[in-house]
């Protein structure tokens, strides 16, 4: 379990984000036309996880814009942008704000890679979606970095984790 706030006042996760140098456990999540998509049908890439509660905060927000941004400059990485919202939501989100190389991912069908990545809310007004964390694995599903951001209105670092690609 790690400890994280929510405007200062703690809020708890799940368990902890996966090791640096271990095997990144599996996802099963549903993209934008309802299928579900694991980390096999990105093999060969590396892969960036922006884990965020709700692309409808201004914070999950910018962190999508600036990976959709860093993107262009990382052909070999697929960008992943993974929250609680609906499909749907995450295909308007990016229509509106123009994100195209990032892929949107939705927990709908489980609450199961929050848990497996120790990402999830376990208490307070959150509780039930996934903390901010950033996840970056290598073409092999290796992880390279993790950041799980202290307060959940905080953006990631950014300059930390397109470092690790």
């Amino acid at each position: 379990m790690a400890t994280i706030t929510l405007e200062g006042n703690e809020i708890h996760t799940s368990g902890e984000l996966p090791a640096v140098g271990s095997t990144a456990p599996a996802i099963h999540l549903t993209d934008g036309e309802l299928n579900d998509v694991g980390l096999d049908d990105f093999s060969g890439k590396k892969k960036l996880l922006n884990i965020v509660p709700s692309l409808d905060t201004g914070v999950c927000a910018m962190s999508a814009k600036k990976f959709d941004e860093a993107a262009s400059k990382h052909s070999d990485t697929v960008f992943l942008t993974i929250s609680a919202d609906l499909p749907f939501a995450q295909g308007r989100f990016c229509e509106a704000e123009n994100i195209e190389s990032v892929k949107t991912l939705s927990m709908m069908r489980s609450k199961n890679f929050a848990k497996d990545y120790g990402v999830l809310i376990t208490d307070g007004p959150l509780a039930g979606i996934s903390a901010r964390a950033v996840v970056v694995l290598d073409a092999n599903n290796k992880v390279l970095y993790t950041e799980l951001a202290p307060e959940i209105a905080q953006e990631p670092d950014y300059d930390k984790a397109l470092a690790a690609l």
